[in-house]
C-alpha cells in the first residue's frame, strides 16, 4: 500500500501544523477513505510518470533555484516566508523550484513535513514554475516510496542523490536508480562531496537509455558536463560551475544556491549569453556562500536581508561575525537592489539568531 503524504495515520493533532491553509485535500479525502474501508490506494506507474513532452520541458529548464526552507521561531515551517520567497523567484524569472534538497534542508525534516513541502508548492505554484522535489535516500525502499508520495502530489521531477554512507557498488547503483526511473521522472544528483561517492560516466551512460532520465546536476566538473553533454545528456551545473558549465560545455542551465539571494542576476547569467564580467561579479557571492558547508552562509544571508527569521535548525549554526560583516559588504560591492528582500541589509548579532536542537 502506498504510504501517501494524506494518509490516515497523517492527520494526527500533532500533525495538522504542517498543513498549508489553502492546501487541496481532495486527494487527501480520497486516502483517508481508502484507509477507513481498508482499501490499498494503489498509484500504478502508468499513473505518475510524465508525458514525453513534459519530460523535454523539464529537460529546457535554464534557471533552478534550490529553494531554501524558512523556520519559524519553534523550528516549524514558515509558510509564509516560504511562499514569499518563492514567489520572488518567480517574479525574477526562475523557471523551476528545487523543494527540500540539500539547500532546503530535507534532511532535517520528517518525511511527512517533505512531501507536505512539495504538496504545497505544486498547490501553490504549479501553474507557474516546474517543481522538482527532493526524494533521495540511501535506502533504496525509501527513495522509492517519498518518489511515489511526491509524484501523488503533483511534482514534476524527482531529484536523487545516489545511496551515501552505506555506499554500493556500481551494479547497485544502476539497479537503484532503475527502480525509481520505473516511477517517473528523475533527475541525478552528483555530488560526491555530500554522497562519499561518484556517480561516473559508466553508470550514467547506462540509466540514460532510460526515458525518464531528465539530466544530471554535475558538481564533477566542466570536464565531465562536457562529455555528457557531446552524448546529448542533459546536464545542470552548480553555481560556481555555472557560467562554464553553461556557455562553454553545453549544460543547459543550472540550478542554484545563489539565485535565492540574486535571481536577477542568475536569470542574466544562464539566460542572455557568455558575460565574464558578470560572472567575475558574481563569483565571491558564490565562495562566500560555501565558505562553510551550505547552507550555513545562505541561511546567514537571508536573515540579514531581513527576508527570513533569523533561525536555524541544529546541526547548522550561522556564520561567524566576521563573516556576517563580510556578507554586508559584499552586498554593498555588488549593490543592494541586486538582492532579494526590501529591508536594509544589517550585521546580526549572536543574540538575534535561534537555534533550534528540537523541531
Amino acid at each position: 500500500m502506498l504510504k501517501a503524504y494524506c494518509s490516515s495515520s497523517f492527520f494526527t493533532r500533532s500533525n495538522l501544523h504542517l498543513l498549508p491553509s489553502n492546501f487541496n485535500t481532495r486527494f487527501c479525502k480520497m486516502n483517508q477513505a481508502a484507509a477507513r474501508l481498508d482499501v490499498p490506494l494503489q498509484i500504478s506507474t502508468s499513473t505518475v510518470v510524465k508525458d514525453r513532452k513534459s519530460i523535454e520541458d523539464l529537460r529546457s529548464l535554464r534557471l533552478i533555484t534550490a529553494v531554501k526552507t524558512p523556520y519559524l521561531p519553534q523550528g516549524k515551517i514558515d509558510l509564509e516566508a516560504y511562499d514569499n520567497l518563492v514567489n520572488i523567484q518567480i517574479v525574477n524569472g526562475v523557471e523551476g523550484i528545487l523543494v527540500a534538497g540539500s539547500t532546503g534542508e530535507g534532511h532535517l525534516m520528517t518525511w511527512d513535513e517533505q512531501i507536505m513541502l512539495i504538496a504545497h508548492t505544486v498547490n501553490c505554484f504549479g501553474d507557474k514554475v516546474k517543481v522538482i522535489g527532493n526524494a533521495g535516500s540511501n535506502c533504496t525502499n525509501e527513495a522509492i516510496e517519498a518518489t511515489e508520495r511526491g509524484f501523488a502530489v503533483g511534482m514534476d521531477a524527482a531529484l536523487h542523490i545516489n545511496p551515501y554512507y552505506g555506499r554500493t557498488s556500481m551494479k547497485g547503483l544502476v539497479a537503484h536508480y532503475n527502480s525509481l526511473l520505473s516511477i517517473g521522472p528523475v533527475i541525478i544528483y552528483n555530488v560526491p562531496a555530500r554522497s562519499g561517492q561518484d556517480v561516473p560516466p559508466s553508470v550514467v551512460e547506462i540509466l540514460a537509455q532510460n526515458p525518464n532520465l531528465v539530466g544530471v546536476k554535475e558538481t564533477v566538473g566542466g570536464e565531465r558536463v562536457k562529455m555528457y553533454t557531446d552524448k546529448g545528456i542533459v546536464v545542470w551545473g552548480v553555481d560556481s560551475l555555472s557560467h562554464e558549465a553553461r556557455w562553454d560545455c553545453g549544460a543547459v542551465g543550472v540550478q542554484s544556491v545563489a539565485s535565492n539571494l540574486v535571481p536577477g542576476l542568475m536569470k542574466e547569467l544562464m539566460f542572455e549569453g557568455k558575460n565574464p564580467l558578470l560572472n567575475s561579479k558574481l563569483i565571491p557571492l558564490f565562495d562566500w556562500l560555501f565558505s562553510e558547508p551550505s547552507p550555513i552562509a545562505l541561511n546567514t544571508a537571508l536573515a540579514q536581508l531581513g527576508v527570513i527569521k533569523p533561525v536555524f535548525r541544529l546541526p547548522y549554526v550561522p556564520l561567524n561575525i566576521e563573516q556576517r560583516v563580510e556578507f554586508v559588504n559584499l552586498v554593498k560591492e555588488m549593490g543592494r537592489e541586486n538582492f532579494v528582500g526590501e529591508k536594509d541589509v544589517q550585521v546580526l548579532d549572536d543574540d538575534d539568531f535561534i537555534v533550534v536542537a528540537r523541531y
